[in-house]
């Protein structure tokens, strides 16, 4: 006896979706011995003839609906459907209790290339944040509030501006 499992075919995993019939679908499901000789399953195998037939003599057997009415079958097993709960994003909390979420989902995105010190800097400010103000901010929110508040700065201040000195070299 072989180990190797039997599967549905193509006729029963996929339906025609361009016939305009609602008649259900016909598949043809062999019979045990059928399965058992076919050339998957051992290397000398009876070839079928015309009639639908294999040379072993059993019949194949006619499903209607296909695997539409064997899956009905299956829900009579598996009881009354249950309606999906609602879903909502998964936040990983790493054990802590979920906190109140004012992030923003941001569109765009750019690269910026920076120094190893400045690097260090950004995360020793993190750090800091995170230590001695109760902060939990990452690498990124810190650098978009930086880019705020210069924005506000220069547009506020103008020539004046820390962006505007810091360019110039001042």
């Amino acid at each position: 006896m072989t180990r190797r499992p039997v599967l549905p075919g193509a006729s029963e995993l996929f339906r025609r979706t361009d016939s305009g019939s609602s008649a259900p679908e016909v598949t043809e499901l062999p019979s045990l011995s059928v399965t058992t000789s076919s050339p998957a399953l051992r290397s000398t195998s009876p070839r079928r003839d015309e009639v639908g037939e294999s040379a072993a003599g059993s019949p194949l057997t006619l499903v209607p609906g296909g695997a539409a009415a064997q899956e009905d079958q299956l829900a009579g097993f598996r009881g009354a459907p249950q309606p999906a709960p609602p879903l909502r994003p998964a936040v990983p909390t790493r054990g802590r209790p979920a906190r109140r979420t004012d992030r923003a989902k941001h569109d765009e995105k750019i690269t910026v290339y920076i120094s190893a010190d400045e690097l260090l800097a950004l995360e020793s400010a993190r750090l800091t944040l995170r230590g001695q103000h109760g902060l939990a901010a990452d690498r990124g929110r810190i650098v978009r509030e930086a880019i705020s508040v210069l924005l506000a700065d220069l547009g506020e201040r103008g020539d004046d501006s820390i962006l505007v000195q810091r360019l110039r070299g001042n």
